[in-house]
């Protein structure tokens, strides 16, 4: 074998090794494009059974929909909004332990994920668990989200304020409105909102706070006068009350619960026997009323339970009994006893509050008493 054959021979191996590389290269590359478009094909058909499972869940077949989203995720196993979508159906059809598993796994995947904290405050919400859903929907409100970052905040605290309100946690409730309250934009409807829930949570200051700032903006809101009204009405300012109840009338006549609640409130301030500015001939009808209407109630009360007067009855029938007999001679009199007023609205407030408890809630001048007890009255004529 001559030179140049045995140099012919040296070349060949890398020839046919660059020729066999080429090759795997290119088998590798065809291999790698069939399992990336099977892939594909296999993510299309897990879009194509979510597809399915989203619209069984919108015509009220929740188990066909858990069914197409079991089947998506064997198909596209790590696809994270997918387990969220069948996490929360699964929570929706009661199934809370195995939805709780998904979501912790996800949480744990991302625990700062918005919706994923939104899902898992309202499965222990769902649970009745007033700690936990708490906490899950602080992390939602703090949480992060793709899109829409203020309104799905905001939306979140909403949720738990109801969730708080629904299970009577009304201090937790009035701070999670405070909170919300110094965040809002200047929008009179989201205002309208908060006082709202505001009122429902029994703080009737920032209640009538809110409605204030909904009427300044909007003066002809009927829900925003009626609300106020109503605040005023609860924080014993029956004069505020009435004015705010009157504009809702006028915007809204046909507000029926409104005017019940203005005809209480004209009660309680035509009853009033402290009201400042009013004659002393006013002053002594009001507690010659009071007196006589407080007299009925005990009787009527005392009736209903079969309890008379004639046979010494036990406290505290008696004793009111007796009280309301003594002052009688005076309120006969009439004025020049600076003390009479307020022993005689003593009585009346007793007997109102005594026979509330033994026949229930009154109602009409009865019911107006009552609500003045609450109030502290200052010096008259001030």
């Amino acid at each position: 074998m001559n030179h140049a054959e045995l140099k012919l021979l040296a070349k060949r191996p890398p020839v046919v090794l660059a020729v066999l590389l080429v090759i795997a290269i290119l088998a590798f590359a065809g291999v790698t494009r069939l399992v990336n478009r099977f892939r594909e094909q296999q993510k299309a058909l897990a879009r194509h059974l979510f597809e399915h499972g989203e619209a069984a869940v919108a015509s009220g077949n929740p188990e066909r929909a858990i069914e197409n989203f079991r089947a998506a995720l064997i198909y596209w196993p790590d696809n994270f909004q997918g387990q969220l979508t069948l996490a929360r159906a699964l929570r929706d059809t009661g199934r809370t332990t195995e939805a709780q598993t998904y979501l912790l796994g996800l949480w744990e995947a991302k625990p700062q994920d918005g919706a994923v904290n939104l899902a898992l405050g309202r499965l222990y919400a769902r649970e009745k668990q007033v700690d936990r859903a708490t906490q899950y929907y602080h992390n939602a409100i703090y949480g992060e989200w793709s899109a829409n970052l203020d309104s799905r905040r905001r939306d979140a605290r909403f949720e738990l304020i109801d969730f708080l309100l629904a299970q009577d946690a009304l201090v937790p409730a009035q701070a999670e409105l405070l909170s919300l309250a110094s965040v809002l934009p200047a929008n009179s409807d989201l205002h309208l909102q908060v006082a709202q829930l505001f009122l429902s949570a029994q703080d009737y200051g920032h209640a009538l706070q809110q409605f204030q700032g909904v009427l300044q903006a909007d003066s002809k809101n009927a829900a925003a006068s009626s609300g106020a009204g109503e605040a005023a009405f609860q924080l014993g300012d029956f004069p505020n009350a009435k004015a705010y109840l009157q504009h809702a009338l006028q915007i809204q006549p046909e507000n029926a619960e409104a005017q019940r609640r203005l005809d209480l409130t004209e009660l309680v301030l035509n009853a009033d026997p402290y009201a400042r500015h009013i004659s002393q001939r006013e002053r002594d009808r009001r507690i010659r009323q009071a007196w006589t209407q407080a007299g009925e109630r005990l009787n009527q009360c005392a009736a209903s339970r079969k309890i008379s007067f004639d046979s010494a009855p036990g406290p505290p029938w008696g004793s009111l009994h007796n009280r309301w007999l003594t002052l009688k001679p005076k309120i006969e009199r009439g004025g020049g006893d600076s003390g009479l007023m307020d022993q005689t609205m003593d009585l009346v407030f007793d007997i109102e509050q005594q026979m509330a408890g033994f026949c229930g809630s009154p109602a009409g001048s009865d019911q107006a008493f009552l609500l003045l007890r609450s109030q502290n009255r200052k010096d008259v004529g001030q």
